[in-house]
């Protein structure tokens, strides 16, 4: 099938080539325009979207999350639960079974021994993996057979599709991975930016923050499928032009993250090669606020290096009155509507999805009050001493370094939150940064987002899957990012709460909804009214399709190239 399908696309280029109409058809080249670039394939110690989603058409999950955030067996027959015996009425294990004769790329079979070894893998104490939240309480995994595979909990796990559900833990091949394991898993290249997977894809070739060739798996279950031969995820450039190559020019299949002003974009599309799409899920575009020093005088053992006993706390964006009125001084509403318009809306919260999970405690934040920062801030003798417009805080001036990938939209909301806060006696430096950079885990760079040399910086995350349990994990104390992970950690603004940690553990073991909703506001709340964050919008993840392909379906929950086997061309 697949040398006919080559023979009708030379024949297809030769009649293009000699000025007839090129055909596209099923086999030949799918582009897809991630404008971040990934900087490898690795999941588990991946910092940001773009690797994960580089990797998404070759490495699957157990089961997936489908548009409307519900949960799919995907390289099983079944979900587990308490009434199919997959989870034990104990709630201390649950128990997945591998479909029947999947293969790897390489043609070997996929057992439960990989899937022991995946979690192992990011578990390993020295591994620094930066999804070990989706672990959170598992104590062990056990291979029964070669396709039934048990994972022990801790304690009784109320939520128990953390680890192997979503694009963020998939399943890795222990036969390519076993030496790569602990501190060695930074160090392999050729396997970290060529993984073998289960996937429609198969990596041919990998360039760091550039591109990734990809070619149809020969070995993927489903007959016939993927329906292109080729695909091409290509990074670096910006989000207008990634938007244009799929609106406009035609260039390109798909482009993700247009993070781009609605005038701009509602032009582009109105050229009708392609259609804009947008889904809410549970993205919220934040400012983090670095709780730790980030003074470059204090160097690499001390810079924004988190210490148990506050030795080495922020100077002054551990003061509430200073936190609190920068807040105040935001006007989210004027940064939804001017800069994000369908893609985003004012939001005051970490979880803003699903709607019953939002916490009611926090809306206070969708009215700027200019006046009330600056009565604030003088109330707590935080004042500008010596006529300069930069109030200090025992005698530290406020100055902040603000941070944040290269893109118009976000530098649009670094200009006016710039303005709102120099209103307070806020000085403000802004540094943008190459997404592919920022977003990338080089322990290397003192401009990785992990990593956070600056005061506050901003970026955009949010839960896999509608219950954030596996997301709040994100903030437990040890996963504060440091140079003991690699600075790979998720704890990223170094918050420290022992409250916070026994409430998720709560959280863990409880089982109504109503109970869990009201602990995930709760949490919500620490972090939100205790100045770890600042949340801006509650973003839509938008993207852009050609009208040529068919079958993309736009998920917001999971990978957006969740079922990319399926995409035809028209």
């Amino acid at each position: 099938m697949k040398t006919k399908l080559t023979l009708l696309l030379i024949v297809v280029m030769l009649l293009s080539s000699f000025g007839g109409a090129a055909i596209a058809q099923s086999g030949d080249t799918l582009t897809i325009l991630f404008w971040q670039a990934a900087s490898q394939m690795n999941p588990y110690i991946a910092t940001g979207t773009k690797e994960f989603e580089a990797a998404a058409s070759v490495l699957e999950p157990l089961a997936r999350y489908a548009p409307r955030g519900e949960m799919i067996p995907w390289l099983v027959d079944e979900i587990p639960t308490v009434a199919n015996g997959g989870i034990a009425e104990d709630l201390t294990s649950i128990t997945w079974t591998l479909k029947e004769g999947i293969l790897w790329s390489d043609g070997t079979p996929l057992t439960a021994h990989d899937v022991v070894f995946s979690g192992e893998f990011c578990t390993h104490p020295e591994t620094g993996c930066s999804v070990l939240s989706q672990f959170d309480g598992v104590e062990s995994f056990e291979a029964l057979d070669d396709l039934n595979v048990r994972i022990n909990f801790k304690n009784p796990k109320a939520f128990a599709y953390g680890p192997f559900v979503g694009y963020l833990s998939p399943i890795i091949q222990k036969a390519q991975f076993e030496n790569c394991i602990g501190a060695a898993s930074l160090e392999c290249s050729e396997e970290n930016f060529a993984p073998i997977g289960t996937g429609p894809f198969v990596v041919e070739e990998f360039r760091v923050n550039d591109v990734v060739t990809y070619t149809a798996n020969p070995n993927y279950r489903e007959e016939g499928k993927p329906h292109f031969d080729r695909m091409i995820f290509k990074g670096g450039g910006d989000a207008e032009s990634a938007a244009r190559a799929v609106l406009e020019t035609g260039e390109a299949d798909y482009a993700w993250n247009l993070q781009i002003s609605p005038a701009v974009l509602n032009a582009m599309e109105a050229a009708g090669n392609g259609t804009v799409v947008a889904e809410y899920a549970t993205n919220v575009e934040r400012l983090i606020i670095n709780q730790t020093n980030p003074d470059p005088m204090l160097g690499a053992d001390m810079r924004s290096v988190w210490m148990e006993d506050g030795s080495n706390a922020h100077p002054f964006l551990t003061e509430p009155a200073v936190w609190k009125a920068m807040s105040m001084a935001v006007d989210r509403n004027a940064i939804a509507t001017q800069l994000y318009g369908k893609g985003g809306v004012a939001g005051c919260n970490i979880v803003e999805g699903p709607a019953e999970y939002r916490s009611p405690n926090n809306d206070s934040c969708l009215v700027q009050d200019i006046a009330g920062a600056n009565a604030m801030l003088d109330e707590a003798g935080i004042v500008d001493s010596d006529g300069d417009g930069i109030r200090e805080h025992n005698g530290v001036p406020l100055k902040v370094s603000y941070q944040t990938s290269t893109n118009a939209v976000r530098q649009n909301t670094q200009a006016l939150i710039k303005q709102w806060w120099s209103e307070i006696g806020i000085e403000t430096e802004l540094r943008n940064i190459s997404a592919s950079v920022f977003f990338g885990g080089d322990p290397a760079s003192p401009d990785t987002y992990g990593k956070f040399y600056t005061d506050v910086e901003m970026y955009t995350n949010g839960s896999n899957g509608p219950d954030p349990e596996p997301y709040l994990g994100n903030w437990r104390t040890t996963e504060i990012s440091g140079p003991w992970n690699s600075w790979l950690g998720s704890n990223v603004p170094r918050f420290y709460s022992p409250e916070f940690d026994e409430l998720l553990d709560e959280l863990s073991t409880t089982i109504p909804v109503e109970d869990r909703i009201a602990l995930t506001h709760q949490m919500n709340d620490l972090l939100v009214q205790n100045g770890a964050m600042i949340p801006l919008v509650f973003r839509a993840s938008v993207s852009a399709i050609a009208n040529s392909i068919s079958g993309a379906v736009m998920n917001a929950w999971d990978s957006e190239l969740w079922n990319i086997a399926d995409w035809t061309r028209m």
